[in-house]
């Protein structure tokens, strides 16, 4: 309602504050001294207040002593509380574990007193049923993960939207620059490997690791699930393989390079796009000029029709010049004898190209050349 709120003081004094609209309702939030003492890292304190009959298990605003201390990293407050008797496995109001509170690198020694404790690594949480494991798989947490796979965790555990800690860690992993990674996220996938995950675990939209890894334009995961034996052509929902769920991220994350995951996954025998289909494609990805290339050169032969050409905005065109006047230059007009070979010798190869075209006795340029490295221009 609209009006004007007195506010009293001790003086005797009436404060008129400014007019407006004033909320008749208004939130507590509920606490206890032994979840302050936790969260804040306390540690004092904290024994002082369970030696004074404090319950380590009690539930104030959503969580206990224990899952504050886990959430702010306090170690000294979970090995405390689970001393005095926490439960390891209690769950807040949102149905997460303390384990699944365990979420950056620090919190590291609040796992292991967990589990030493006798946390369940493997329950899951209730909303979501998704395990810690997911959880560190989710927050690029190499070391957490060891644990709890160290002590029982299911690798293929799938949660309510099917997706298994693999899947997870490839669709959620960033790297800020090409140059400098994160290699957590890629330890983990490593890792989970060793342990016996399923590569092709498709979530409920049937995307694989490798649809994630590749929309997600990253290189390292993409050629590590490669290395173990992926469906390269696995189709989603959507009808899109890897290399369209790329095509997808080839504008919005160019700074990652995803033309260098398009010619990865086509240097392996990836199904290519429809042709009729390349004109939509190269609308699409038309700020991404390496990518284009990559792509063109993959075929023997395209027609390349006035209709390319009006499919290029003016701005972009005059940007990458010279790439797309080499590229229209073809219309309707035949490749070089040089791409003819080299498509027959792609095709002679298939997806061993990675592999065998490096070993070749000719000089490295050429090998490059076979490999599809973007020069700048069509031949």
């Amino acid at each position: 309602i609209y009006g004007i709120e007195t506010l009293e003081v001790c003086d005797g004094l009436t404060i008129f504050p400014i007019p407006g609209l004033w909320s008749l309702e208004y939130k507590r939030e509920l606490t206890s001294p032994l979840c302050i003492a936790a969260a804040q890292g306390f540690t004092e304190c904290l024994l002082y207040l369970l030696e004074h009959g404090a319950h380590p298990n009690l539930i104030a605003g959503g969580k206990a002593a224990l899952h504050e201390a886990c959430v702010n990293a306090n170690n000294e407050c979970v090995e405390l509380l689970l001393e005095h008797g926490a439960n390891p496995n209690q769950m807040t109001d949102d149905g997460l574990t303390a384990l699944h509170l365990c979420r950056t690198p620090q919190s590291l020694c609040c796992a292991k007193a967990l589990v030493r404790y006798g946390a369940k690594v493997n329950l899951s949480s209730e909303e979501e049923d998704e395990t810690p494991l997911h959880v560190a798989a989710r927050h690029g947490l190499p070391h957490h993960a060891q644990l709890y796979l160290r002590f029982g965790a299911c690798v293929n555990h799938s949660s309510s939207s099917g997706e298994t800690p693999l899947g997870v860690v490839c669709g959620v992993a960033q790297e800020k620059t090409v140059d400098s990674q994160d290699e957590g996220y890629l330890e983990i996938c490593r890792l989970l490997l060793a342990y016996g995950a399923n590569i092709n675990s498709a979530d409920k939209e049937r995307r694989s690791p490798l649809h994630k890894a590749a929309r997600n334009v990253q290189l390292k995961l993409v050629e590590l699930l490669l290395d173990h034996g992926v469906d390269i052509n696995a189709i989603d929902y959507n009808g899109c393989s890897p290399l369209s769920s790329v095509l997808q991220s080839s504008v919005v994350r160019q700074e990652w390079e995803p033309h260098r995951v398009v010619q990865t996954l086509l240097n392996h025998d990836s199904i290519k796009v429809w042709p009729q289909a390349l004109l939509k494609v190269l609308t699409a990805c038309a700020e991404a000029p390496k990518t284009v290339e990559i792509l063109f050169n993959s075929y023997t032969l395209v027609p390349v029709t006035p209709k390319w050409v009006e499919a290029i905005p003016e701005d972009i065109f005059h940007f990458h010049r010279t790439f797309y006047e080499s590229l229209f230059a073809l219309e309707y007009k035949p490749r070089s004898l040089q791409h003819l070979c080299r498509s027959a010798l792609r095709k002679q190869f298939g997806k061993n190209c990675c592999s065998l075209i490096p070993r070749l006795p000719v000089p490295k340029p050429l090998q490059q050349y076979l490999l599809l490295e973007p020069e700048g221009y069509i031949d």
